[in-house]
């Protein structure tokens, strides 16, 4: 009888570890509104949430089609109105955005959550010493390659490489390409502003004087970039991400600049590819730099039922919904556990070289500047006029 009593309270332990039980839940029917994107992640969450019921038989799980990219500028509107989430994903990207608009509820379980997960997911979802969210993913994005179309061994390491390759490919394969990727969209091309260490915003991401986006690196960077366009001889708005992955999947490109959560999709649609770091830029010696970034789930500030919901996101960080998690979508774990996939020592390879977006509320104003920056230098526009008016935008100058 004593073991069973020490067993039973063992158990205790273990849910309120990985499910957020508190006794401060209620035990009265409840309905938990949870904002997520498809392809995927929609599909996690319905899982996870027949798993959840099946602990809180009282709490029911109703997924909504919100967005990633959506969901910050949904909640800043339908969270005071009442008809928001209990839950919903964000990238910590917004994170500066959201807690300043006192959307978001700080992270319950704060010291469990930090010691479950990985340092860089803490470090991403911290701002100004607290926690907020629970991180569901950690993502960057690598050079993907068609194996039917070039040898793993052939795969260039440096820019400079890739664009030799790609002119001689182009030349001999009317209609296909050596390289495609979304040249018009502020997460990719940021690779091209960090050479020596340059960093936007800093090395820590948080100097709101100086974006860097527009400094001596940054302009080198883009010069190259817009030189790729004898690479890859196609404008700007025919290089959209839904066209690039198009081209990849069709085989129509040998490389291709992307992250896990395309890995299920190619595999789905028959495609042999490889993934591996990105190629170094000129006068460098290392991979390029990339965005990290962590998919979170947070826990609405208008909820009624914040204990219950942050049980919940507290769930999706437990071993088994992180497992199951990247079974659906590919996505890198944000916790430390065993996954089986040949794509995935790519990524964790280009993780070494990765650095977070900064979270910074200037951030916000990062992308519709960047990605309008990127798209004229690659069509022609003169390069520093382009970045000092990002660097203006960014700043509200």
């Amino acid at each position: 009888m004593k073991f069973a009593k020490i067993f039973v309270c063992v158990l205790c332990v273990v849910a309120i570890a990985f499910t957020g039980c508190s006794k401060s839940e209620s035990k009265d029917t409840i309905e938990l509104t949870v904002w997520e994107s498809t392809n995927g992640p929609d599909a996690f969450i319905q899982q996870a949430g027949e798993a959840f019921t099946k602990l809180h038989p009282n709490i029911t799980i109703k997924y909504v089609n919100v967005e990633l990219g959506d969901s910050s500028g949904q909640i800043a509107l339908d969270g005071p109105a009442g008809v928001g989430p209990d839950v919903f994903a964000a990238p910590h990207d917004k994170l500066g955005e959201l807690v300043t608009g006192g959307h978001v509820a700080p992270t319950a379980n704060a010291d469990a959550v930090r010691n479950a997960v990985l340092a860089s997911c803490v470090t991403a979802l911290t701002y100004n010493g607290v926690m907020y969210g629970y991180p569901v993913s950690a993502e960057t994005y690598a050079l993907f390659y068609n194996r039917t179309l070039i040898n793993e061994a052939d795969v260039p390491t440096t820019w400079e490489d890739l664009k030799a390759f790609c002119e001689e490919f182009n030349a001999q394969n009317p209609g296909k390409h050596g390289f495609v990727m979304d040249v018009g969209n502020g997460y990719y091309s940021i690779i091209f502003t960090t050479a020596d260490g340059n960093r936007l915003f800093g090395p820590t991401g948080t100097d709101t004087n100086n974006t860097n986006i527009n400094s001596p690196a940054s302009v080198e960077g883009m010069k190259f970039f817009q030189s790729l366009r004898s690479a890859l001889n196609v404008p700007s708005a025919d290089l959209t991400t839904s066209v690039t992955d198009a081209a990849f999947a069709s085989g129509n490109a040998v490389m291709h600049i992307t992250g896990p959560w395309n890995v299920a999709p190619f595999i789905d649609q028959g495609v042999d590819f490889g993934v591996t770091c990105l190629p170094s830029l000129p006068g460098d010696t290392t991979p390029a730099s990339s965005f990290s970034g962590t998919r979170a789930m947070f826990v609405s500030a208008y909820s009624e039922h914040p204990e219950e919901a942050a049980a919940f996101a507290e769930f999706l960080i437990s071993p088994e919904m992180q497992k199951l998690r990247f079974d659906i979508t590919g996505a890198l774990p944000s916790v430390d556990i065993p996954v089986e996939s040949p794509y995935i020592k790519g990524f964790l390879k280009q993780l070494e070289y990765a650095f977070p977006m900064p979270s910074i509320p200037a951030m916000g104003s990062y992308w519709d500047a960047m990605n309008a920056a990127s798209r004229n230098i690659w069509d022609g526009a003169d390069v520093q006029a382009e970045l000092d008016a990002c660097n203006a935008a960014i700043l509200g100058k």
